[in-house]
């Protein structure tokens, strides 16, 4: 069996995700609180193969090695952009929005980009409602004035109290389920917690955290890890060819 066919086409295929996951971050790159995927890269034990240079050693077997792919979730901040737009919120350090969706399901995001609905509830994209630590909507006051919103997340208009943004916070991190346009699930094992001391920001964006240039460098560095991988296994292939003849 030539092993270092079936690693070279392993490595194809671990190539392939790695691009995926940069592709994704590219596209995403412009929307607001969207978290970079990554790729984390090692290695896994197929057995042992007696080779030629096993043989040339008295016959010894040597591990036989494949690349393993592991993809993950990069939760830095991104850089925070003004916008001077009261319903534009941005959280400095940890936290997510709690969102409830049309059909009822909770999602977190870290974009603060809300509107107004009709009825004057607050919404985010996909008329997902902003949620306040007690669980209810935000509903403004007709004619109450302007939003303002404090740095530890409570709401005001004028002297009335709207209630207060409900941060959350996954114990477990790596249980979040990544969704389209920066939403994530949270399972029970995520185990979100309240965040105690928010630092929100009003009349701002949090941007991506996604280094367009960066993933563009790692998608030269694909291609040219493809294209070895190719040569190798077209090497190969013909001296079995030749192999094949001689013997054959």
């Amino acid at each position: 069996m030539n092993i270092g066919m079936y690693q070279s086409a392993a490595s194809l295929s671990a190539l392939e995700r790695w691009q995926d996951v940069v592709s994704q971050n590219i596209t995403s790159a412009q929307t607001t609180g969207y978290r970079k995927r990554t790729v984390q890269f090692s290695t896994e034990s197929a057995g042992e193969w007696r080779g030629e240079r096993a043989g040339a050693r008295g016959g010894l077997t040597e591990p036989a090695v494949f690349p393993k792919v592991a993809t993950g979730i990069n939760y830095l901040s991104g850089e925070t952009q003004t916008t001077r737009r009261e319903l534009d919120v941005a959280i400095q350090g940890d936290g997510f929005f709690e969102l409830r969706q049309p059909d009822g399901g909770l999602t977190y995001t870290r974009c603060g980009e809300f509107a107004l609905r009709a009825d004057r509830t607050l919404v985010a994209a996909g008329n997902a409602e902003v949620m306040t630590e007690d669980g209810s909507p935000i509903v403004l006051l007709p004619g109450g004035g302007p939003l303002v919103v404090n740095g530890d997340g409570t709401l005001m208009q004028g002297t009335t109290p709207l209630g207060r943004l409900a941060l959350r916070q996954p114990a477990n991190p790596a249980a979040l389920i990544p969704l389209s346009g920066g939403l994530f699930l949270a399972p029970a094992a995520a185990g979100m917690e309240t965040v105690e001391h928010p630092e929100l920001m009003q009349g701002y964006l949090e941007q991506s955290n996604v280094s367009s240039l960066r993933e563009m460098v790692d998608l030269v560095v694909i291609a040219r890890a493809y294209e070895a991988n190719q040569r190798v296994i077209g090497a190969m292939d013909q001296q079995m060819q030749k192999s094949i003849e001689a013997f054959g």
